[in-house]
This record gives structure tokens, C-alpha cells and sequence, in this order.
């Protein structure tokens, strides 16, 4: 699994072992053109074996999808056909916030947030789902552990 947490500037990333015990933030991209984040995301994606993506859809208040939600599922869709992998989305409302509280990152600016903010991605998905898609036959339903957050 590759958890993405997708922004304007970065892309934070996190994997974790195959039978998914251990989640570990990885190094965030760089964002630049898409055929560029494509190259490496399949490189690491090729690397690490990975055999579906998960990407943080950010939702507001009312569980509605955000301008950057709308971005976020359009990429993630798109990477997910590019890679031929499935996709799951799950919601990733104050993700970022959370990842700053446990880890100390608020601010940061080195990529390390965003990452952090994936593995909470990640870890959420492994608790919770849904169940990857391939996007080509369905788009993926949004986890039911809306609320989940780390403690």
C-alpha cells in the first residue's frame, strides 16, 4: 500500500509492510509536473511493490467535499490509471493538524508534515477502508471512519 497525501507543493507518502503492521512515513515529493510525479511515484510504487494507493480526500465540516477534496480525487484517480492500481479514498479532515500535534511538525515545511500526515492516512485505511477500486470500473466510496483521528 502507498498512502498519498496529495497538496499544491508536496505530495507526502507513506508505506507500510505487506501485512500491514507497520506504517512508515517515506520521504514527500516535490510536486512538479504530473508526468514528472508520475515517474517517480511509479518508481517507488515498482520499488515497494505496492498493489493498491490510498489517497486523504479533505472534506469539510459537513462532510462535504473541499476545492482541494475535488483536487485531491481527480489525482488520485489519475495516478491510480496511470499505475493501473487501486484506489481507496478515505477522508482526511484535519489529518495535517492531527500529524502536528503527535509529531511536533506544525509548520514544517520540509515535507515531513505531509508525510506524517499520510501514515495517519494509512493507518485509518488499515483500521477502517474501503476496500481499493480499480477506478476504471467504479469511483471508490469514501471510508465510513470519517471521525477517526490519532490520539
Amino acid at each position: 500500500m502507498l498512502a498519498l497525501d496529495v497538496g499544491r507543493r508536496r505530495i507526502g507518502l507513506a508505506g507500510c509492510d505487506p501485512l500491514g503492521l507497520t506504517v512508515t512515513p517515506l520521504t514527500a515529493l516535490r510536486r512538479g509536473r504530473y508526468t514528472a510525479d508520475l515517474e517517480q511515484l511509479r518508481a517507488l510504487a515498482q520499488q515497494r511493490r505496492v498493489q493498491a494507493l490510498v489517497v486523504g480526500l479533505p472534506l469539510d465540516q459537513a462532510m462535504q467535499p473541499t476545492e482541494q477534496g475535488d483536487h485531491c480525487r481527480r489525482y488520485g484517480e489519475r495516478l491510480a490509471r496511470s499505475l493501473g492500481l487501486p484506489l481507496a479514498l478515505v477522508n482526511e479532515h484535519s489529518s495535517s493538524w492531527a500529524a502536528g500535534q503527535a509529531h511536533g511538525l506544525h509548520g514544517d515545511r520540509s515535507g515531513a508534515l505531509d508525510s506524517a500526515a499520510a501514515a495517519l492516512l494509512l493507518q485509518q485505511w488499515l483500521q477502517e477502508g474501503p476496500e481499493p477500486l480499480p477506478v476504471a470500473a467504479a469511483t471508490p466510496a469514501l471510508g465510513q471512519g470519517s471521525d477517526a483521528q490519532a490520539s
